[in-house]
């Protein structure tokens, strides 16, 4: 046995030195571009129908009668929302777990298709309703609108296929440990680690929801609590965000850094970054509440608080990659207050796309201190404002980082390089989103504060003046949804020529290192079990005591409704 064990041992230095020098195996790369096909053919079709959304917005388009407004939005939220970023963050982590971890372990990377096919099934159960007009219930699909219970049996496994994707990756994580005793678990797979740990917890409020929902849906139980539905569902929602969020900070600290030829910020605090968003995260789903009638002002204001939290690991995120940028260029012979920028390869989309991904997260940022302050989100809720925020958020700050590592990611994986032609297409792409999504941005931001609704088509209510002033804004919406839409194709064709069609040969794994000089990181930030607990002790003060009162004084529960 115990040469078996050493055999076994050798087997994977092997295996590990190996993937190091080659590559990632044929194996772990068929899976990866497998989710990222999956996610740029969503982004496709998803901006394709926010597209007709945006025009629709705008009075620009009427939609088909077999084809309303509200199946556009629920469909374009689900593909990007959810099929989008779930693929995308999975495709990446998994290619970053086997790069530094030398390799996928069979069975993970079997649990690994195993949810891939789930959640594609999933996927399917979740369209066929929305297609047939069945569930136009918008991604926040909680009650008293209830859709056709095979909309939610999907959404049941979709949840599924994450949670064995998450399991996968502690499995492959553990083995690397055991096999590795003493040692630092890579700073990618820190952050893979810390999304998964983020992906499962984050996701058992919304599963409860759903297993709650179904019997309601199908109409074996007549009523449902309505607050008990939403609350669990922005258990999810909220930190949903913020898990797209860690995703693109994984590649501003690791992969940026070695891009433009420096080195990472400070290991230790990095560390302490991604724990302290794992322990704050899923607390603070009461903001997007902040209006509902039955909270008490105590628990709203410990969940904003919450909230606002989570902006500390940010500001150290935003002097952290500053500090960097500023350290490498200098060491480039950048001179002066601000000339060190010259020394930045702006002509590099893989710098490019992210750092402006970074510097919409500064407005993006601010927005989301709006709507989290109770006189401020009086104004703001269920206007475009808030849509506008989202779009700042995802579209740009989360998106365009997806977009930077793609550049890079597609080729690694399918052992082709990036050409300069397809640099010059992205950094095209680039600023076409850029400009676009500043535009769309921009007037939903400004129309919202004049009171225009969210999640409503098209209307002059009769012709009303207020009404009426909106329509200049709204044609800026469907100007800058244009442009996206334009920035999509020009996207999904980079991905695709990548990936199938550039010259073959071998693309880095861009991993930054750590200064030379920099002190060896504490042994306390590896014990995932206290950030687990400590995340844990959190989220039972945010939601324990308000869900037993919404559960013990429960109003009399509310029917189905469908109202389209």
């Amino acid at each position: 046995m115990e040469t078996v064990i050493k055999q076994s041992g050798k087997t994977q230095v092997f295996k590990d030195k190996a993937n190091k020098v080659m590559g990632i195996s044929l194996e772990d790369a068929k899976l990866t571009k497998s989710y990222l096909s999956v996610a740029f053919l969503a982004i496709l079709l998803g901006g394709l129908l926010g597209l007709l959304q945006g025009l629709n917005r705008a009075g620009m388009l009427e939609l088909p009668a077999w084809l309303n407004y509200y199946q556009v939005l629920t469909a374009h939220g689900l593909l990007l929302v959810v099929v989008l970023s779930a693929f995308f963050t999975i495709g990446y982590f998994y290619a970053g777990l086997s790069h530094t971890l030398g390799g996928l372990l069979p069975k993970v990377r079997k649990m690994a298709w195993i949810g891939f096919w789930m959640k594609i099934f999933g996927f399917v159960l979740a369209v066929i309703p929305i297609l047939m007009n069945e569930a136009s219930v918008m991604y926040t699909f909680y009650p008293p609108m209830a859709a056709s219970p095979i909309f939610y049996i999907g959404l049941v496994f979709i949840v599924l296929g994450v949670w064995m994707c998450a399991f996968g990756a502690f499995i492959n994580v553990a083995s690397w440990r055991k096999r590795n005793p003493g040692k630092h678990i890579p700073i990618l797979s820190f952050f893979a680690t810390a999304v998964f740990v983020l992906l499962f917890f984050g996701s058992i409020p919304v599963a409860i929801e759903v297993f709650t929902i179904i019997p309601w849906a199908f109409g074996w139980v007549e009523t449902i609590n309505v607050m008990v539905a939403r609350t669990l569902f922005w258990a999810f929602g909220h930190t949903l965000v913020n898990i797209w969020y860690l995703t693109a900070v994984s590649a501003w600290y690791v992969i940026v850094p070695k891009i433009i030829g420096g080195r990472r910020w400070n290991d230790l605090l990095t560390r302490i970054v991604v724990i302290a968003l794992v322990i704050m995260n899923i607390t603070g789903g009461f903001h997007h509440q902040i209006i509902d009638p039955g909270i008490s002002e105590p628990v709203k204001y410990m969940h904003v608080f919450m909230s606002l939290a989570i902006g500390f690991p940010s500001l150290m995120t935003a002097y952290a990659m500053f500090a960097v940028f500023e350290r490498t260029a200098r060491k480039k012979g950048g001179r002066g207050l601000v000339g060190w920028y010259k020394k930045l390869p702006w002509g590099d989309v893989r710098f490019l796309a992210p750092f402006i991904a970074m510097a919409a997260f500064i407005p993006a940022g601010a927005g989301g201190i709006v709507q989290s302050t109770n006189q401020l989100n009086q104004v703001v809720h269920n206007t475009m404002w808030v849509v506008g925020h989202f779009h700042l958020t995802l579209g740009m700050s989360v998106v365009m980082t997806f977009f930077g590592i793609s550049y890079w990611l597609i080729p690694y994986v399918s052992k082709r390089v990036l050409t300069p032609q397809i640099n010059k297409l992205g950094i095209i792409q680039t600023i076409i989103w850029t400009i676009g999504m500043i535009i769309m941005s921009g007037a939903m931001h400004w129309v919202g504060l004049l009171g225009s609704p969210r999640r409503t088509s098209y209307s002059t209510y009769f012709d009303n003046a207020t009404a009426l002033s909106w329509d200049p804004y709204l044609f800026f919406l469907a100007i800058g949804g244009t442009l996206l839409m334009i920035g999509v194709l020009m996207q999904v064709y980079a991905v695709f020529n990548l990936m199938f069609f550039a010259p073959k040969g071998n693309t880095e794994f861009p991993v930054a290192e750590v200064e030379e000089d920099e002190a060896p990181t504490p042994r306390w930030t590896e014990r995932w079990g206290l950030w687990i607990v400590c995340m844990i002790v959190l989220v039972g003060m945010a939601y324990v005591i308000p869900l037993v009162d919404f559960i013990v004084n429960a109003p009399p529960g509310s029917p189905p409704y469908k109202t389209w």
